[in-house]
């Protein structure tokens, strides 16, 4: 089954120092066919007015990606991370038994828009880690590259689930193929950009949810970003 989630079918939360969007079931935003997908279980799209941002709080088993798509984010946490989290940079913090961690706008004068990623590992418990990286330059990365893998050694971050995130970004006129290998799901996150897929047309926000069934390749009408999630079918959510 393939299903594509139109950017604007998001929920969305509005607050004076947030504007968010999400692509499933967060806060305030509840629907029952949209509780994730395998392992992903969360995937937001964050604007942040400057000097504020997510307070200190809680998490506990689940790894949590940040992508900061303009601006800057502060970051702080219980294991004595501080760090800025800039444009062209990715985080991963792996929460573990539990972790306090609080994310803010670095800027008093810029907004921040952020993605922010939450996938479900494989085992719970553990100690919580912290990883940063910065992403691949857009030149070398026109077709899928891998960001983040359950792999040890295969990716810049290492994830705590049968999982893979790549990054594409390829220029108006290029085709990015979707492979579906037995026993895996992919959804696919246009971050930028707009492409076309078996006649349907997605644009930026928009959400591709892939079974195990093959599918033709994005084509691209203009230059753009995606995110690629390729996970076990039997991780996580249905």
């Amino acid at each position: 089954m393939v299903l594509i989630h139109e950017n604007m079918s998001r929920g969305r939360t509005q607050s004076g120092w947030l504007d968010a969007w999400h692509t499933f079931s967060f806060g305030g935003f509840r629907d029952p066919t949209r509780m994730g997908y395998a392992a992903l279980r969360v995937l937001n799209e964050d604007r942040v007015v400057p000097g504020a941002g997510f307070s200190e709080h809680a998490h506990s088993d689940m790894d949590i990606l940040t992508m900061v798509l303009s601006g800057r984010l502060r970051h702080t946490d219980t294991l004595g991370n501080e760090a800025e989290i800039a444009a062209g940079e990715l985080q991963l913090m792996s929460a573990g038994s539990g972790i306090r961690h609080a994310e803010m706008n670095a800027s008093d004068s810029e907004p921040a828009h952020v993605l922010q990623i939450w996938l479900i590992p494989d085992a719970t418990g553990g100690a919580p880690t912290y990883q940063q990286v910065d992403l691949p330059a857009p030149e070398t990365t026109r077709d899928w590259t891998l960001l983040a893998s359950g792999k040890e050694g295969e990716a810049p971050l290492r994830l705590l689930s049968d999982t893979s995130v790549s990054l594409a970004a390829p220029l108006a006129g290029d085709t990015t193929a979707l492979p579906v290998a037995p026993g895996r799901r992919l959804f696919v996150h246009l971050v930028e950009g707009i492409a076309t897929v078996e006649g349907e047309r997605l644009v930026a926000g928009d959400g591709l949810q892939i079974g195990e069934e093959e599918i033709g390749d994005l084509l691209w009408q203009t230059d753009g970003r995606a995110l690629l999630f390729d996970m076990s079918a039997r991780a996580g959510t249905a």
